[in-house]
């Protein structure tokens, strides 16, 4: 058995899929981490241990710092840390959500096929380049006025839903029903909302994508049928953006303001990354206000992408297709990076807490109040997406995620090389042509955006999905495969 170490603090191999970091004087509770031996390879090279330990000295964490089998270092708390505060005396952390705010996964099904979307993959990537927009600073096809853009910041998808971009399916199959209510867009800066303003309906750039995938194997029939995926060949579109310029924006507000107002607070921190604000205080409440608002805008972000995919998609096949309806249906869609109120709990007690995901998936089990009644005997749809070229998973919540992890598996392959690294080391084109050799498709907005992308620069997908099946956190529904991708 390897043994590992960082920064001369032994680490406990507890199980084949779980790790727990010592805990020393100034950690609260300890770290405990889901991987796999080979997994932590990389881990312990990485500073993601080191963030998580000191997550445990923030006040009021409950239980455990967690990491999750696909985590990297991240600003303040690791990309792939869980971490959950009381409502009452805890706090809450911008580095604990991330730029990104509501970075998250949609997933839609169709009645199509391979055989039916194949020799058309090319003429489909075309109408979607043209309707979705991607890259850097790209901009939306519908027009805000600034008080329309508050209604997407405190209506969510209601928004969506009234304008006629959203059905009443699309919200019952949404984290949260697309909407947190606390959010308050005048808690938004001007700077954020000009930047997000034009930003609306757009995937942007970096790990974004949107992929035409197959159903490649279906592991569990029974549930993967409740999610509408229903056979090998079948067709699914998978989005993955966030709320974009509004979002990053958001967070480098809040964390200026903690450190301006909570200067000595900010200095004790063993990370200044992790700068924080009791849940109490006037900036924790107000952030809240503004990070539940850009959420909104990252759900109608994802929604609008959804309205002018099924237009594509009509546009290419008709409303009917070889006997088929082209009818694109939300399957879930999932957040990555935010903080909500949600209950667990901790010494035989039910407990409301500020559970923090930054680089993690949500992972309900059955019978859960806030799943959608289709879902309710199965567990929630996690969406793990790989990386580009390899593969991506639907899995389901368990009741031990519940238990374990505060209800939280991984969002992704994750990163082991940063963008600068792997734009030294890759080219767009070499990586286009690999690709197409393999026969998927791609369709990008910059060379930059497929070189720092890579397949490389990302962990074993198959081996993260592992961890999170035999650790019991997130079960192996389905795994899917790309066919065409759109990048920024």
């Amino acid at each position: 058995m390897k043994k590992f170490e960082v920064s001369g603090m032994k680490i406990k191999k507890v199980n084949d899929y779980l790790y727990e970091l010592e805990q020393r004087n100034s950690m609260s509770v300890p770290v405990r981490i889901f991987a796999s031996e080979a997994l932590m390879e990389n881990l312990v090279k990485d500073n993601a241990i080191m963030q998580a330990k000191n997550m445990t000295e923030m006040p009021g964490i409950q239980k455990n710092a967690l990491i999750m089998p696909d985590a990297h270092q991240g600003y303040g708390f690791p990309v792939g840390g869980v971490a959950a505060f009381p409502v009452d005396n805890g706090c809450i952390s911008p580095g604990g959500v991330g730029f990104d705010i509501n970075c998250g996964v949609r997933l839609l099904s169709t009645q199509l096929t391979k055989e039916d979307v194949e020799p058309r993959i090319k003429e489909l990537l075309d109408v979607l380049f043209q309707n979705v927009h991607c890259g850097v600073g790209s901009e939306s096809n519908v027009h805000l006025t600034h008080a329309e853009l508050d209604e997407v910041l405190n209506g969510g998808l209601e928004w969506a839903k009234e304008h006629g971009y959203a059905t009443q399916h699309d919200i019952d199959h949404c984290e949260e029903y697309g909407q947190m209510k606390q959010a308050d867009a005048s808690k938004v800066s001007p700077t954020a909302k000009k930047r997000g303003k034009n930003q609306l309906g757009t995937l942007g750039a970096g790990n974004h994508f949107l992929e035409i995938q197959i159903v490649d194997e279906i592991f569990d029939e029974k549930i993967a049928k409740a999610f509408g995926i229903y056979h090998k060949w079948q067709i699914v579109v998978m989005i993955h953006s966030g709320s974009r310029g509004l979002g990053h924006q958001v967070c480098t507000d809040f964390l200026r303001r903690i450190e301006n107002e909570l200067p000595e607070l900010v200095a004790k921190l063993p990370e200044k990354d992790l700068a924080y604000a009791p849940t109490s205080s006037p900036i924790a409440q107000d952030y809240l206000k503004a990070m539940s608002a850009a959420a909104n805008f990252g759900w109608c972000n994802r929604q609008l992408m959804v309205y002018n995919i099924r237009k594509s998609f009509t546009k290419v096949f008709g409303t009917e297709f070889n006997g088929k309806n082209v009818e694109l249906k939300t399957i879930y869609d999932v957040a990555h990076n935010i903080v909500k109120v949600e209950e667990y709990i901790i010494d035989d007690v039910a407990t409301k807490l500020y559970v923090h995901r930054k680089g993690a998936t949500r992972a309900f089990g059955p019978n859960h109040k806030e799943l959608p009644e289709d879902y309710q005997k199965t567990g929630q749809p996690i969406l793990l997406p790989g990386s580009m070229g390899t593969g991506s998973y639907v899995l389901v919540g368990t009741d031990k995620a519940m238990q374990e992890t505060f209800a939280s598996t991984p969002h992704g392959a994750g990163r082991v090389m940063s963008r600068n690294a792997a734009n030294k080391l890759f080219k767009g084109e070499q990586i286009k042509n690999e690709l197409e050799k393999r026969n998927i498709h791609i369709k990008a907005a910059s060379w930059k955006g497929l070189s720092e992308e890579a397949p490389a620069v990302y962990k074993d997908v198959d081996e993260v999905v592992r961890v999170s099946h035999e650790a019991g956190i997130g079960k192996i529904v389905a795994k899917l495969v790309p066919l065409g991708v759109l990048k920024g």
